[in-house]
């Protein structure tokens, strides 16, 4: 008997290990829900209400070909085990996992226990992410080879095999609270089916224009990120999704072509842009706790203010709009990157918090979590991974930019739905002060500078600079079809590369 195991690649379309391990003969398609996995401090209700939809939609899928999703409820070499005794495993299929630590460690054991009951585990590349890569220089050209490969199609019959799937613990067993959470978006393919045409042929023509704000974004963006998450979507399907779509807009008049095109291209980029942030953690597992760059270790780690993180926490910081943006990720599970990037250097360096507790609590936040973007991209703008520009976003300014009216701040801090607009992103120069709306809890300008003084003043040794190039070498990014150039060029050029904002 050979076992499929389904992880955070819940479809039957695009399926690599599927397809090849029917072609092998009988199969168990398994997942395996591990209650261990659901204590980390990384994942909360949201996520498994999400899961709990993506796997319902994928047995539904599987009964239409004549099988079911068999799942299984534990520890996965218990399972694996008890599979073996009743089924003896011949092989196992999967896509290879790039994820958070607790299921790289189980991974290992999962190896281990393979080894020693010889029994051969067949795992194939996911969305382009390269296993034990020697080098970044061709990683791009891999990519887009990868993805321009033909979509696998989803079985039409599969044997049906008589095993009993276990039922699925309630959040409740597994000590998971709703935290406010406002479910935004359902699992499930034919969901994102959905979204994902809606966004290529309605939603997404101002694509480019308006991601930033976070009032426009929720319809702009294609919101399909969530689905990338759980592999409800192969990264292959989408970008030949939007391939096509290009082509179909080339052929309309002039007029008609120009928003569409420069939105569609620049999502496209995008979408490479999201491997090359989860090929980072698996270079690199340890920047899920660690810094990229050691030079700054002890940087924050012994000034941690707690009475700020609890306020950044709820939205209760007095700058409308990072407790704006914070209320309203509570709420749905979703903010647009551009705000996703201003909490996260708010907190880093207005409030001086280390990195690891912020976003530790984002993540559960985050519908769409990717451990691999989450933990490159905090750290990103926290100024800790020393090859990228520091970015220090001013709460009052983007609020003035991408909210002018204070539309969105008043959605979501009705404390403050009657200040006057001139007011709306400075309400303590106001002279009625809002009893129920805190006063900044720091002096903007005063914590930049200070921020800008510690990072640059490290930046500038030698020794990082040093540190840095190993750092260059391993992550940076080399853009498509560039031959070598000087190295001092070369450098300039994949420190740019990082800075392009990343958003679905």
């Amino acid at each position: 008997m050979n076992v499929v195991w389904f992880k955070r690649d819940l479809r039957i379309n695009d399926h690599a290990p599927l397809m090849m391990a029917i072609k092998h003969g009988k199969i168990i398609p398994l997942y395996i829900l591990e209650p261990k996995l659901w204590q980390q401090p990384d994942l909360s209700f949201r996520h498994y209400k999400f899961l709990s939809e993506c796997l319902l939609a994928l047995n539904e899928e599987f009964q239409k070909i004549g099988h079911k999703l068999i799942i299984k409820v534990g520890d996965a070499l218990n399972i694996f085990n008890k599979i073996h005794k009743e089924h003896s495993i011949k092989t196992l299929y999967s896509h290879q996992e790039t994820w958070n630590d607790w299921s790289y460690k189980r991974n290992k054991r999962v190896t281990k226990w393979l080894k020693e009951n010889n029994i051969k585990w067949v795992e194939f590349p996911n969305n382009g992410v390269v296993r034990d890569i020697k080098s970044r220089d061709k990683w791009s050209q891999n990519w887009y080879k990868e993805m321009t490969k033909s979509i696998i199609p989803a079985p039409s019959y599969m044997e049906s095999i008589n095993i009993l799937s276990d039922f699925l613990p309630s959040a409740e067993d597994l000590k998971l609270s709703d935290n406010q959470y406002m479910a935004s978006q359902i699992g499930g393919r034919s969901t994102a089916m959905k979204l994902l045409n809606n966004f290529l042929y309605d939603r997404g023509e101002k694509y480019y224009k308006e991601m930033s704000s976070p009032i426009s974004a929720v319809k702009s963006c294609s919101r399909i990120s969530p689905y990338l998450a759980f592999g409800v979507l192969s990264m292959r399907e989408i970008f030949q999704s939007v391939k096509k779509r290009i082509l179909e807009i080339k052929q309309k008049a002039s007029e008609y072509r120009g928003k569409w095109l420069i939105s569609l291209r620049s999502f496209s980029s995008r979408l490479r842009w999201h491997c090359h942030f989860i090929q980072k953690l698996e270079d690199q597992p340890n920047i899920e706790f660690t810094n990229m760059n050691s030079y700054y270790d002890g940087l924050r780690e012994n000034s941690f203010n707690n009475e700020y993180y609890e306020a950044w926490k709820v939205g209760k910081t007095g700058y409308p709009m990072i407790d704006a943006c914070m209320r309203s990720l509570i709420t749905t599970g979703w903010i647009n990157f551009r705000m996703r990037a201003m909490l996260m250097s708010f907190a880093s360096y207005h409030l001086w918090l280390h990195w690891h507790k912020t976003s530790l609590y984002l993540s559960n936040l985050f519908l769409d979590y990717e451990p691999g973007i989450h933990y490159s991209q905090t750290q990103m703008q926290s100024g800790t991974t020393g090859i990228n520009s520091i970015r220090i976003y001013n709460p009052i300014k983007q609020g003035v930019d991408h909210d002018p009216k204070g539309i969105f701040i008043k959605k979501w801090i009705p404390e403050l739905c009657d200040m006057p607009e001139e007011y709306i992103h400075t309400p303590w120069e106001h002279t009625n002060k809002i009893k129920s709306y805190p006063l900044p809890i720091v002096n903007e300008k005063e914590v930049r500078k200070y921020a800008m003084r510690m990072l640059y003043s490290l930046r500038r040794e030698s020794d990082h600079k040093e540190l840095n190039k190993h750092i260059l070498e391993k992550h940076g990014s080399r853009k498509p079809g560039i031959k070598k150039m000087k190295k001092k060029k070369v450098t300039s050029k994949l420190i740019i590369n990082q800075q392009k904002e990343l958003i679905l």
